[in-house]
């Protein structure tokens, strides 16, 4: 039986990745860094999107970042809706329509695409949010950092781990990977 692309079962794994970025949002997950902190949150954004359809992989990636920095440091909330949002769907759609046939490598791909897009818009974002760029400078390497090390540490739980083939073996209905 194939179920609808809004199963119960889709919408507790949506739901599960959103409760997770939310929580990878919070300082004190977090590493210390000059000028703030750097966020593991792109591990799990970037692991729902490889998994994930575009529309949920946007609300885990872009909702959950914004409902995380709502909660917990509001200044960027809707440069982390717009940027992680945007980083998400790409993704996804790289794994999942792009390179349907490749996903591994339609995963490298779009992640990054993903790292440009969430170093470019935070580095933005940041600017215009604190009216200085000279602060954006400051943290943009931080930012490059805290992309890749999602990015990758994301590959890695996905392809290597096989996070992938087990998501799959409970959620048939999305094998097309």
């Amino acid at each position: 039986m194939k179920e609808s692309q809004f199963s119960v079962r889709k919408m507790t794994v949506t739901a599960l990745l959103m409760a997770m970025n939310i929580i990878m949002s919070t300082s004190v997950l977090s590493i210390p860094v000059p000028g703030g902190h750097m966020y593991l949150n792109d591990v799990i954004i970037v692991t729902a999107a490889i998994l994930l359809d575009p529309l949920s992989a946007f609300l885990v990636g872009g909702v959950g970042a914004f409902i995380g920095d709502m909660l917990f440091y509001p200044a960027p909330m809707f440069v982390s809706l717009v940027v992680h949002g945007l980083q998400a769907v790409v993704i996804s759609l790289c794994v999942h329509k792009f390179f349907a046939h490749h996903p591994e490598r339609g995963s490298i791909v779009g992640a990054v695409l993903g790292w440009i897009i969430t170093f470019t818009g935070y580095t933005i974002g940041r600017a215009y949010i604190y009216s200085t760029p000279a602060y954006a400078v400051a943290k943009f390497p931080f930012q490059v950092m805290q992309t890749a090390v999602g990015s990758v540490f994301a590959l890695l739980l996905c392809w290597k781990c096989g996070i992938v083939n087990l998501y799959h073996r409970y959620f048939p209905e999305d094998s097309a990977l």
